[in-house]
């Protein structure tokens, strides 16, 4: 079993970046897929980027490509999203997830197993 703990959201100004972390613990997720999504009031949970269990892949929604980059460190069994340029819209509960399977980074949120209690970034104009 595979708890996820998030952090290092917060509130910025439109423009700014912070940097999300994904601590795992009670097994290691050197093998599994991880991924970020997130939910904004009123709206469905949505992917944001995913990474292969050795970094090889990256995948990114269209929204944030360019501004996020997404990162692991195996060693340390954390996950990161380093979010620049962030825009009002980017304004939502964050979520880190792992897949425990050796496949392809997927989109969808039924892929995943474990899930974080999410971490809320706030993006002002």
């Amino acid at each position: 079993q595979v708890h996820l703990v998030e952090s290092g959201g917060g509130l910025v100004q439109a423009g700014e970046s912070l940097r999300l972390s994904c601590a795992a613990s009670g097994h290691t997720i050197s093998n599994y897929v991880m991924g970020w999504f997130r939910q904004a009031p009123g709206k469905e949970r949505e992917f944001v980027a995913g990474v292969s269990w050795n970094a090889y892949s990256t995948v990114y929604a269209d929204s944030v490509k360019g501004r996020f980059t997404i990162s692991r460190d195996n060693t340390k069994n954390m996950v990161y999203l380093q979010m620049n340029s962030l825009k009002p819209e980017d304004t939502a509960v964050y979520y880190c997830a792992a897949d425990d399977r050796l496949v392809p980074v997927s989109r969808s949120a039924s892929s995943y197993d474990y899930w974080g209690q999410g971490t809320q970034v706030t993006v002002s104009s």
